[in-house]
């Protein structure tokens, strides 16, 4: 492979590198296709810390997903024919291991959708853990009762490593703590305070309205979950909704009537953040019921605690969650 010359040489070069292997997921009626394949290793960067530089295939993960318009994606791809696929690609974001692009289906439709006809995901290498991620299995639900919070789930929670508090999301390797602390990712806060910060999700394009996807990360470190919130987190969650309304308004014309926030139980990681998304986005389990708590319903519990005015716990020390898990997971 020769050395590619510029940005948009290396993103087409990689992905006619691609080599098909199965499809993980796919949802035809929403126009969007997963797949895992492998990447030459000349795809991502060694960094300084690798002590040799591997010559195998990496695993990799494609998602292709619409942007403005509906896209009849193939339900099937073939070794090789990825990068057939799109006739033009244009690399928008990378980190260590996540990579998107933006993506032409035809050289006459660039003018026309300059943000691209799709957006390519790529999770390169892919663990095991990215893999049964995107994989399609069966769930089971959970019924977590405060008793069971506190003898196993806490106690889980606690012994985690440092690490696990890592925004992988979002960007890559970048930790909460390293944003929250104003040494990375400055430039895409769209609202910054003394309690929170607000700024798109890696899974938006930054141009699709319909799949507007934010996130807005609590400062304080104590509350890692649904769990740890208190009446007294009231005007804090209250604050997220009301500068999350104002943002999207004012930026991209959604107004409050348009927008989903919502928290995960339990979270991919344990640093509170809520989830802020067009109303009309499908944003897969992630926002179904199982997994999704929407904030104003999160917020009326505590107002009830709140109008309750006694010394008993609170009501998410209280209260049984149920969501549901991956097969895999369990």
């Amino acid at each position: 492979m020769q050395e590619p010359k510029d940005t948009n040489d290396i993103a087409l070069s990689s992905l006619q590198g691609f080599v098909f292997e199965r499809i993980l997921l796919e949802e035809p009626e929403k126009c969007r296709l997963t797949v895992l394949g492998t990447f030459p290793a000349s795809f991502v960067e060694h960094s300084e810390e690798s002590t040799e530089k591997s010559t195998d295939a990496l695993p990799a993960i494609v998602r292709l997903e619409r942007t403005a318009i509906p896209i009849n994606i193939s339900q099937r791809i073939f070794p090789g024919q990825l990068g057939a696929f799109l006739s033009q690609v244009q690399c928008m974001e990378r980190t260590d291991i996540y990579m998107w692009l933006a993506g032409w289906l035809s050289p006459s439709s660039i003018e026309q959708q300059p943000q691209g006809d799709v957006k390519v995901n790529i999770v390169c290498p892919a663990t095991e853990v990215h893999i049964r991620k995107y994989s399609e299995q069966s769930c089971v639900l959970v019924h977590e009762t405060p008793d069971i919070y506190r003898r196993i789930v806490e106690p889980y929670i606690s012994g985690l490593p440092a690490e696990r508090t890592r925004w992988r999301v979002f960007r890559g390797h970048v930790a909460v703590t390293e944003i929250l602390d104003g040494h990375k990712e400055q430039s895409k806060l769209l609202f910054s305070s003394s309690d929170f910060i607000i700024l798109p999700d890696m899974k938006w394009d930054l141009h699709t309205v319909g799949s507007l996807y934010l996130i807005a990360i609590v400062r304080d470190n104590s509350i890692r979950s649904i769990r740890d919130l208190r009446v007294r987190h009231i005007a804090l969650l209250k604050s997220i909704q009301r500068e999350a309304i104002a943002v999207a308004s004012e930026k991209w014309g959604v107004l409050q009537g348009g927008l989903r926030m919502y928290m995960h139980y339990q979270p991919s990681y344990y640093h509170f953040h809520v989830h802020i998304v067009n109303a009309n986005y499908e944003a897969g389990l992630g926002s179904r019921v199982g997994q999704a708590h929407l904030l104003d319903d999160v917020i009326a519990l505590l107002e009830l605690d709140e109008a309750d005015a006694s010394d008993r716990p609170g009501i998410f020390e209280r209260i049984t969650l149920t969501y549901a898990m991956k097969a895999a997971q369990t």
